[in-house]
């Protein structure tokens, strides 16, 4: 069986540029409140403990809210230096998903529907229902069939609400995935230049968001459900880019490619702390230079659906303070000039003994698409951002797009981990 299904026909691309910063560090900050506020119908933190305390950390595919299968992975080592997550998943020679990148976020062409339908959908790791009909409306055909449920989900920045369906989602050619559930919107809020959301957050966000209340498998378990992958995982490649729209990544669903890291993917167990431990949250320690503590044993997600670099409010302050950066009122962004950057320090994340750099270059917006953010041409902005709160209060920390263009990532449901490596891009002048 293929761990990775290869798709040129299908590509993945964004339609979301032109967005202001403000607008950026707005959204992205109503997204960290809504999660820190815990609010419905995101699943509550008990479901998630539940599920922990039945399986010690091994998790398998759920079927709708029934029990739980076995884990894929049985190992309690890690593929990289540190981490003590279990048997990753396995590696595939190259393919996936083309992505492109805008600057801002992906989206995803897929199909609904026989013969499918495309809809445009945000791929969120920050969330796990799939939807449309925000844009372009939901088309009923032979394969579609509805649960009469309905379905809510608040997202902070943004909500729908409307029915739930079964239908053919149609991914890529050869990624195709029978009776997916999926929410019909009839009302939509906050989503602009999308028709809803293709959702690959762990499943436990599902519940509570229909009518039945139970759990609903994501696009990746049914896919690992229906024999189509071999891992109940993904694995997401971002580089950075000076050209909007420029093609630039992949999407792997069931494995991971291991043609686009440069060490081993460093794995480590969903973090056990609430809120973050109810999306693809991990515990680490943030330090700038040698010297500087930013955050300690901090608990935090790693977030496509995260545009920025996002810290808690007193982690912020003493970054500004050790850079020298000051606010910049157009954009809402920090600010430093040409003499301050070539003293920039790197940013070093420890997750699960391993050690993630992000060098001076990676902590700047990249220069030459400055307009898409509304900032002024030549002037330089860093991409961490104030998350609105306190460090302690259980997400400390959102690990967003900026990040994720520098290290390959993996969002394993089969075995309840996140994993991490550095690229060809990990270290690039790029911006």
């Amino acid at each position: 069986m293929s761990n990775f299904v290869a798709s040129r026909s299908v590509p993945f691309v964004t339609r979301v540029a032109g967005r202001h910063a403000k607008d950026i560090i707005a959204r992205d900050r109503a997204r960290a409140q809504k999660i820190l506020q815990g609010i419905n119908p995101h699943g509550p933190a008990a479901f998630h403990e539940l599920r922990r305390r039945r399986h010690h950390g091994r998790h398998g595919h759920e079927h709708g809210g029934g029990d739980i299968g076995t884990g894929t992975g049985t190992g309690t080592g890690s593929s990289g230096t540190g981490g003590t997550g279990a048997a990753p998943p396995t590696s595939t020679p190259g393919g996936g998903v083309d992505v492109t990148d805008a600057g801002v976020t992906y989206t995803a062409s897929v199909g609904v529907g026989s013969p499918p339908t495309q809809y445009t959908l945000l791929i969120d790791t920050g969330s796990s229902n799939t939807w449309v009909g925000a844009g372009q409306a939901y088309k009923k055909t032979s394969t579609s069939k509805s649960t009469g449920q309905s379905v809510n989900v608040s997202y902070g920045s943004g909500s729908f609400s409307g029915t739930e369906f079964t239908d053919t989602v149609t991914i890529s050619s050869d990624l195709v995935i029978q009776n997916q559930s999926i929410g019909v919107a009839s009302t939509a809020q906050g989503f602009n230049d999308v028709d809803g959301i293709l959702g690959i957050g762990p499943v436990d966000l599902t519940q509570g968001t229909v009518g039945s209340n139970q759990p609903v498998p994501t696009v990746t378990d049914n896919l690992f459900a229906q024999g189509t992958i071999a891992n109940d995982s993904i694995g997401i490649f971002y580089q950075p880019t000076t050209d909007s729209g420029a093609l630039n990544g992949e999407l792997t669903f069931g494995g991971v490619d291991t043609s686009k890291t440069t060490g081993d993917v460093s794995f480590v167990p969903i973090t056990s702390t609430s809120p973050a431990s109810q999306y693809w949250g991990i515990d680490q320690e943030l330090t700038y230079g040698q010297d500087t503590t930013l955050l300690s044993g901090s608990a935090g997600i790693v977030d496509t659906g995260t545009t920025l670099l996002l810290i808690a409010t007193d982690a912020f302050q003493a970054y500004q303070k050790a850079t020298g950066a000051k606010l910049d009122n157009t954009t809402g962004l920090l600010t430093i000039t040409e003499q301050q950057f070539e003293n920039l320090q790197s940013l070093f994340f420890n997750i699960g003994g391993t050690s993630f750099e992000l060098t001076p270059n990676a902590q700047i917006w990249p220069r030459a698409l400055n307009s898409t953010i509304g900032g002024e041409e030549g002037k330089i902005y860093l991409v961490a951002s104030d998350l609105g709160n306190q460090s302690g209060q259980g997400l400390d920390f959102i690990n967003g797009f900026a990040f994720l263009q520098r290290f390959y990532s993996v969002y394993d449901t089969g075995n309840s981990q996140v994993g991490l490596a550095t690229t060809s891009f990990t270290d690039a002048e790029t911006n």
